[in-house]
């Protein structure tokens, strides 16, 4: 089976680096910084900037700048892996899976990362949007993959933590598994229509082998 994972939420608790990066590029636009951040962890970062710009377009690329600034030197290391994770990508590998990660966060972001992850190698390919998309690009994304791979919907999963995941899976005819232990809730994954919901790594075997 082809195994797609999200990045964010899913296989890294990247909250740290993420909410860093937005404060950083809020306060050089003086903008004030909303209290809670974990809702921006998943969806395309101007998805996020634009409505705290009245979607101001000049000044939405000049916060994703800003962001990107930042991470490119300190945030893609403000990260924790989440328990159980490599763990369960070994044991996935070892029982014949295939293994590709598919994000909203820019390639260039997303590779040293992913590089840097005691298991990463075992990821044969990384799917990241273009930098300039305003979109999630999921469900192109999966496309991307099933073709890459030879791979029919029915053979393939998608494992992510935001609706965004999940629309992307259902746009592709594919099974879509939520998590619960990253940035999105259950009801949200429900509403978009996941076939599983887990709440904890160890569980992901169990459920492909039936």
């Amino acid at each position: 089976m082809l195994c797609l994972f999200d990045l964010d939420g899913t296989l890294i608790d990247s909250e740290l680096g993420i909410t860093a990066c937005i404060r950083h590029a809020l306060d050089k636009l003086e903008i004030p910084t909303p209290a809670d951040l974990r809702d921006w962890i998943g969806p395309p970062l101007r998805h996020s900037f634009a409505p705290l710009m009245d979607h101001d377009e000049t000044r939405v690329e000049a916060a994703v700048h800003y962001y990107h600034e930042r991470f490119a030197d300190l945030g893609w290391r403000e990260y924790a892996i989440y328990p159980g994770i490599e763990a369960m990508i070994d044991g996935l590998q070892a029982n014949g899976h295939q293994l590709a990660i598919v994000t909203s966060k820019p390639h260039r972001h997303a590779q040293p990362i992913v590089d840097a992850l005691p298991f990463g190698h075992r990821f044969t390919r990384l799917y990241g949007p273009h930098p300039s998309s305003p979109h999630s690009e999921k469900a192109s994304m999966i496309a991307a993959a099933l073709a890459d791979f030879g791979a029919s919907p029915r053979e393939t999963v998608m494992i992510g933590d935001r609706r965004f995941d999940i629309e992307g899976a259902v746009a592709n005819g594919v099974t879509g598994v939520g998590v619960l232990w990253g940035f999105g809730s259950r009801t949200e994954l429900e509403q978009a229509g996941a076939h599983a919901l887990i709440e904890h790594p160890d569980l992901l075997g169990a459920l492909l082998a039936a």
